[in-house]
């Protein structure tokens, strides 16, 4: 019941809507609340207060409000190291869902303060760690995620309990941004699609094993690739080049997949693009309400077909 209290309260809690970035931290912003340590100790100098009264001791009473002031101290410092921070950008790398997307969190801060130790973490993330120097900082956090395509940007906490421990300073920003997810790729099924026939074509490759053609040495070229019989003959340094034969062009249509599922169609999808980019493969992909995507390879490529799969509408 506590736990649902406090998330009720913060919910409360500027801001309450997203907002876009860059956010700057003010003092209407932060809240700040003594840490368990904290309330023993404010308990302890009453308690220390009372008796130096009740007893006329001064050395006590002078003790107490000496400490008393070191507490107020801490707690105005502990505001001071989250004021004036500002949130400039948050970026999340795609990952496939149910993985954990590094979600990076770039802050900076007005130079003339050392700001360590500060805290940041958001509703379903595990808390990481941050410290600026003159020109910012960024931390990353492992956000979970369940389901492909768009996932708004989570409320950020950012919080410090330095330099005593004495009090918590806490404050929120709920990015305007919104994050892609990948859809899981199949865990077993049918290896890629083989391209054959007429589109099989002979790339140029320096471990090739058929001599494509005879060209000039050139500033850079391996010796071993040199043909010193015909360099002889022509007084000339030449290069031999080879080629090795690779398949055409791999197909990724929807359409071929008429015996699957809607989601069981863009997983099986997912893996093959992601098998044709570690095989080196160029590879086509035809998704419907999206233009054909390549024949390319490279993660350029693959990142763009994740994408198309990524957004392609629920099934009906």
């Amino acid at each position: 019941m506590a736990t649902a209290g406090l998330r009720r309260l913060e919910g409360w809690m500027r801001p309450r809507r997203p907002e876009a970035l860059p956010v700057r931290l003010d003092r209407r912003r932060i809240y700040v609340l003594p840490t368990p340590f904290g309330g023993f100790v404010i308990a302890l100098l009453a308690t220390m207060a009372a008796g130096a009264l009740n007893y006329n001791n001064n050395p006590a009473l002078l003790l107490c409000l000496l400490l008393g002031g070191a507490t107020l101290a801490s707690l105005l410092w502990t505001q001071l190291q989250l004021g004036g921070l500002e949130v400039r950008a948050v970026r999340g790398e795609p990952v496939a869902a149910g993985r954990p997307m590094p979600l990076h969190v770039h802050v900076g801060a007005p130079p003339g303060r050392e700001r360590r130790g500060l805290r940041v973490d958001c509703d379903d993330a595990i808390a990481a760690p941050l410290s600026l120097d003159e020109t910012g900082g960024e931390t990353t956090l492992a956000l979970p995620t369940q389901r492909r395509g768009w996932m708004p940007a989570p409320r950020i906490r950012i919080s410090s309990t330095r330099p005593l421990g004495l009090a918590r300073a806490w404050a929120w920003v709920r990015p305007d941004a919104r994050l892609l997810v990948h859809p899981a790729p199949e865990a077993h099924g049918p290896a890629l699609p083989r391209g054959a026939g007429e589109d099989a074509q002979a790339r140029l490759h320096p471990a090739g094993d058929d001599l494509h053609h005879l060209r000039e040495w050139r500033q850079g070229d391996a010796r071993r690739a040199i043909a010193w019989k015909v360099s002889a003959r022509r007084d000339a340094l030449v290069v031999r080049e080879f080629e090795r034969p690779q398949g055409a062009d791999v197909v990724l249509d929807w359409a071929s997949l008429g015996g699957l599922g809607h989601e069981a169609r863009i997983r099986r999808l997912a893996r093959w693009v992601d098998e044709a980019e570690r095989d080196g493969v160029r590879s086509l992909l035809r998704v419907p309400g999206h233009p054909p995507l390549g024949p390319d390879r490279g993660p350029h490529h693959r990142q763009a077909c994740l994408s198309a799969l990524a957004l392609l509408p629920e099934a009906p």
